[in-house]
């Protein structure tokens, strides 16, 4: 099947690991798929497919987790979990909802839609361990609410989650992981190890396509992105940051200081 259509059929699976599964086996088929670049897609139902849990609360409302006790160590790996479910999501949405790109682009973001995929099995596999399953905490939606406001323009969705959103998980992983070890859960520093190697390369991928974009329509990332972050309302940034990594991941010295400024 076509690629961007086989992505848009994949975001609608409800199942979390049915959806992770796919989505693994869409990228795995990818070379030898075609692709329709130009194709208008329109979804069967709205997008994206969801188990009936978790409950989706606003994010103030979803309570504080700690690695300290039992219970508190399920939740934040289940909210980590759901992070990584939501970044299939946003990935796949990605693929099928902008026409007109580059075919890299399209592979890129399948290959973001498989490791996220594989990203969310071993939580999903570390949260059973733990007597827990996914579906069993509140969550929030902040991740998919931003994929919607930028549903409209490509350099905006580039701009907006993975260098904005999921470049939040670069500066918050060290410290979850030394939570962690405190904790003396040495399997969850390990997948968050894997994690942050894969994350570096999600933002990398965000912010080539939006030079990309930015090149073809003459515009300047840099003073562009503070225009974007109050026409779409996203969140404002605060250290401290993980420069390191967002370094490895492309942003710029300019860029890196604007953040911290």
């Amino acid at each position: 099947m076509e690629l961007r259509t086989r992505a848009l059929q994949v975001l609608l699976i409800a199942d979390p690991r049915a959806k992770a599964l796919a989505a693994r086996e869409l990228y795995g088929a990818a070379d030898a798929a075609e692709l329709d670049i130009a194709a208008l897609l329109i979804p069967e139902t709205e997008p994206p497919g969801r188990p009936e849990r978790p409950r989706l609360l606003a994010a103030l409302q979803v309570g504080s987790r700690s690695p300290f006790t039992p219970e508190g160590r399920a939740a934040l790996i289940h909210a980590i979990a759901h992070i990584e479910f939501n970044a299939i999501n946003l990935a796949l949405d990605a693929v099928w909802r902008f026409p007109g790109m580059p075919r890299q682009y399209y592979l890129d973001w399948l290959r973001v839609a498989s490791e996220e995929a594989l990203h969310f099995t071993l939580l999903d596999e570390h949260l059973r361990g733990l007597g827990k399953s996914y579906g069993d905490f509140d969550a929030h939606d902040g991740l998919w609410t931003m994929a919607m406001r930028t549903a409209g323009d490509v350099l905006a969705r580039m701009a907006l989650v993975p260098r904005t959103l999921e470049a939040r998980g670069l500066d918050a992983t060290p410290p979850l992981q030394a939570k962690f070890a405190k904790a003396g859960d040495a399997r969850a520093v390990e997948i968050l190890d894997l994690i942050l190697r894969d994350e570096v390369g999600h933002v990398r991928i965000g912010n080539h396509w939006y030079r990309h974009l930015c090149r073809e329509r003459g515009l300047d990332p840099l003073t562009l992105y503070p225009e974007l972050v109050e026409r779409y309302e996203a969140p404002r940034l605060r250290p401290p940051f993980n420069v390191e990594a967002r370094s490895a991941a492309g942003f710029s010295d300019e860029e890196i200081a604007y953040l911290s400024s």
